[in-house]
């Protein structure tokens, strides 16, 4: 069953309850999650879910080089209608995406440590008109996992990256990964 409606609008709310700056820049998501359905879903336009993970490892950052935006950034994607929940989605991401085992990740909290609201291009040969991601990025940490086989169809590489070089590649966002202390989740 896909996330639900009200489960993404609770967690933007309880990410604004941590981050109060962020209100304004947030405030059209939030207007359209009053109004409109079904943003669990690739196809709702002009705006859908996508998820992020912030797997630290010590003073490093997993980062991927992605094939379709040709960026490095964190790993991360469409939401799929068997997640059960946001964080969920973002390891089911993470593990995908970069072939390391779940085992060896650990959840740092239940609250997303970003979300970002941007503008997508549109993507005709997937028959995407330019639209809106709400991604919500989790953070993850493991002693040491290794970087199994990439899933070429979305990654062109994954390596580990000294935090200070991943703030420099992919913004402030990564620095919240850092130092979030355990929870038992």
């Amino acid at each position: 069953m896909a996330i639900s409606d009200a489960t993404i609008a609770g967690t933007l709310s309880s990410y604004l309850e941590r981050f109060p700056v962020e209100a304004e820049a947030l405030a059209e998501p939030v207007r359209l999650l009053g109004r409109g359905s079904g943003f669990a879903s690739r196809r709702s336009f002009p705006m859908h879910v996508t998820v992020g993970a912030l797997l630290v490892c010590g003073s490093e950052v997993l980062l991927i080089d992605h094939l379709a935006y040709g960026i490095t950034l964190q790993p991360g994607g469409h939401l799929e209608p068997t997640d059960a929940t946001l964080p969920e989605a973002a390891l089911r991401e993470l593990t995908e995406e970069t072939g390391i085992d779940e085992r060896k990740i650990v959840a740092l909290s239940p609250v997303p440590v970003y979300v970002e609201y941007g503008l997508v291009p549109a993507r005709p040969e997937k028959d995407e008109p330019e639209h809106y991601h709400l991604d919500f990025g989790y953070a993850f940490s493991t002693e040491r996992a290794e970087i199994g086989l990439i899933q070429e169809s979305e990654v062109t590489g994954a390596a580990w990256y000294s935090v200070d070089l991943a703030v420099r590649l992919v913004g402030e966002r990564i620095a919240r990964a850092v130092g979030v202390p355990a929870q038992v989740l």
